[in-house]
């Protein structure tokens, strides 16, 4: 009796055919190759091949132009002048430089805590401060927004704590799912302040009365807030007068300050728990010098600056009273975020891929699974650096694609 040969897998037929379905679904991802320039953003330079483009960024979550301001390039090159390129290890191995300390100082301060702690960015923030609290606090339950980030969802499932998810920005449902477990049982209650796609804000004061009712540590995600709100930019949170009452606010230095990292900020016990437990923080070779310095620069800045808050509202209300004179649908809501709500992802592609070869204005198209399918949209942030020619260009070229697509739907439907 002969056996039956069996033909190993073809491994890159089945990695070819995977992506052959995400392309057929129009939310195949191609990384659009720019150089931004310092002094002149948010215009830069892209690259096709041999060829290069000028264009105006409008997705940028840089979003108050740190990362070309004065104060935060001059800070970087100080620091790489006196401590050279990298860390030279992780935290607990030779690499805790005096600006990563001086850095979390900084931290903590901007939002009235006893400590922060550093982390290579904001996923890996949510990533190992969820997980590693969930999965040490012996009988924890996670409870989660239903919309929270993935980097979120992440830690917690790494955790294999067991979770909760409540309705999206709703205190009542969370009220109720808390409800079921006893005052014995720690809870966790983790959350976002701006929600990144929709650009909703949550509920917070409401959402901590249900935490404190029910003896739960709160946990909020301020990564799209940090810098933007506040008198000092340290959040929502520190707008509303919230920030004591949060067990624990992390944030990310990668967007409105320009730079590079995340952290979380919390009482210093906490804070060195997850320092001595999480693996993601005691395994990762620390920022750069330079990039702690510069996202130093930029903290202290935007805690005594309020210009580039202000002239980012400013522009963020013109861009969407201009979107509302044109008919553009677009969600209405309290951030800075405006999402053009497009609704298809293969018409997404194509009006983001118009924009970008016929005017230069770089808008990704946003897609599955970051937003759910129906949903697609172009993502726009308007910042303090688009003067008024960038946000007549932008509307102009949708108001034209937009027209062009709605005769091309009436043709279709006739």
């Amino acid at each position: 009796m002969h056996e039956t040969e069996i033909s190993p897998m073809d491994y890159d037929a089945f990695f070819a055919g995977q992506l052959a379905v995400v392309r057929e679904e129009g939310r195949y991802r191609v990384f659009t190759d720019i150089k931004r320039h310092r002094g002149n953003f948010p215009q830069a330079t892209r690259f096709v091949g041999e060829e290069t483009q000028p264009v105006t960024v409008w997705c940028s979550n840089d979003y108050l132009g740190m990362g070309q301001h004065p104060v935060v390039v001059d800070a970087m090159h100080a620091a790489l002048d006196e401590c050279g390129a990298g860390a030279g290890g992780t935290r607990n191995i030779s690499g805790t430089n005096h600006h990563h300390v001086l850095l979390e100082q900084e931290l903590a301060d901007l939002h009235g805590k006893e400590a922060a702690l550093l982390f290579t960015s904001g996923y890996v923030s949510n990533w190992a401060g969820l997980g590693t609290l969930a999965a040490k606090i012996p009988g924890c339950v996670v409870f989660s927004d239903a919309l929270n980030h993935a980097s979120m969802i992440e830690g917690i499932r790494h955790s294999r704590a067991p979770y909760k998810i409540w309705k999206h920005n709703d205190p009542e449902d969370l009220d109720r799912k808390l409800s079921d477990f006893g005052p014995d049982v720690p809870k966790l209650v983790a959350f976002e302040s701006v929600y990144s796609m929709d650009g909703d804000i949550a509920p917070i004061a409401e959402i901590l009365d249900v935490c404190e009712r029910h003896g739960a540590m709160s946990y909020i995600d301020e990564v799209h807030g940090v810098g933007l709100y506040g008198p000092r930019g340290g959040g929502v949170a520190e707008r509303e007068g919230l920030m004591d009452r949060i067990t624990v606010i992390e944030g990310t230095l990668g967007k409105a300050f320009g730079v590079m990292g995340g952290y979380i900020a919390a009482s210093a016990d906490l804070i060195d728990f997850v320092r001595t437990f999480a693996s993601g923080f005691i395994f990762s070779t620390a920022l750069p010098p330079a990039v702690a310095a510069g996202a130093a620069a930029s903290i202290r800045h935007l805690k005594s600056s309020s210009a580039e808050r202000e002239l980012q509202k400013e522009r963020v209300a013109h861009v969407r009273a201009r979107l509302d004179a044109i008919g553009i649908p677009h969600l209405h809501n309290p951030s800075h975020i405006i999402p053009v709500m497009v609704g298809d992802a293969h018409k997404c592609k194509r009006i983001s891929d118009w924009l970008m070869d016929n005017h230069g204005i770089y808008v990704q198209p946003i897609n599955y699974p970051t937003v759910p399918v129906g949903t697609e949209r172009l993502r726009i942030t308007p910042s303090p650096v688009h003067d008024d020619g960038d946000i007549g260009r932008l509307i102009d070229a949708l108001s034209e694609i937009w027209s062009q697509c709605e005769l091309a739907r009436l043709d279709a439907v006739a």
